[in-house]
């Protein structure tokens, strides 16, 4: 089982590429899928977590118009990766405008996925939260949160 947790900070090159943490190379040594998030994020996912979501949302009634919008929102624009010999992923250029990224990044780990963010998106959408974290988690109280 996977365990994304932590926040990093890296750059995009030229190209597109993207270092992906060491801790986290091996469970996507199996192969990667990236894809639009949600939040102006992009979500990355090792193939098995993808498979795994990928069959809920498979699943959901093609009659409810906000079923077909998820569904294309993050099957219409996923792209299988590998990384290469240097640890890093290609992210296209579609995905690069979705997320509005820029040079600087943020990786966070959220358990069974990665969220890479603009570096100014997330620290925006984190004052936000931060500031808010009280009634989020009142909100949450009762999901035995």
């Amino acid at each position: 089982m996977v365990s994304f947790i932590g926040e990093y900070k890296y750059s995009i090159d030229q190209k597109g590429r993207l270092a992906v943490p060491a801790k986290f190379r091996k469970d996507l040594s199996g192969g990667a899928v990236l894809t639009r998030g949600l939040d102006n994020c992009l979500f990355l996912f090792t193939q098995q977590e993808w498979e795994i979501l990928m069959k809920k949302i498979v699943a959901l009634p093609l009659s409810q118009a906000n079923s077909r919008a998820f569904s294309r929102l993050m099957l219409a624009g996923a792209m299988e990766l590998t990384l290469d010999s240097q640890g890093r992923i290609l992210i296209p250029d579609y995905l690069r405008k979705y997320a509005s990224l820029s040079k600087k990044t943020v990786m966070t780990g959220l358990f069974n996925r990665l969220e890479i963010w603009d570096e100014n998106a997330w620290q925006s959408y984190q004052l936000k939260t931060e500031k808010e974290s009280t009634d989020i988690a009142e909100k949450l109280s009762d999901l035995g949160i």
